[in-house]
């Protein structure tokens, strides 16, 4: 956890150490708002892959246990648990899915 509150005592640092701070937003002409659309994407992927490698991997430690308990299901739990891997790794398409419309059409750059 202290690594995690670290890192990201970092990026907010290296995201407001520009010259003039949260000022400069006002007369950039968008070059800030392009810079926090990529700490954004790049935090936003981080977390997806996060939040799915951590339910990937409650996943496939389920069916495991499950065939260990009962190994004539071993092939419907597998079937099972390549669906629910898809629907994971879905969620975290959708994520990169949204961090590249914020990177190439950024809505908020006008």
């Amino acid at each position: 956890m202290k690594k995690i509150l670290f890192l990201m005592a970092a990026l907010v640092a290296s995201a407001f150490a520009s010259d003039g701070g949260l000022v400069v937003l006002a007369s950039d002409n968008g070059a800030s708002i392009a810079g926090f659309s990529v700490l954004a994407a790049g935090l936003a992927i981080g977390l997806a892959a996060l939040g799915g490698a951590i339910g990937m991997g409650s996943t496939a430690a389920a069916t495991i246990a499950g065939t260990a308990r009962n190994p004539g299901l071993g092939a419907k739990l597998m079937t099972t648990m390549f669906i629910a891997l898809a629907m994971i790794e879905a969620q975290v398409i959708y994520a990169l899915v949204i961090a590249l419309i914020a990177l190439y059409a950024n809505p908020f750059l006008g």
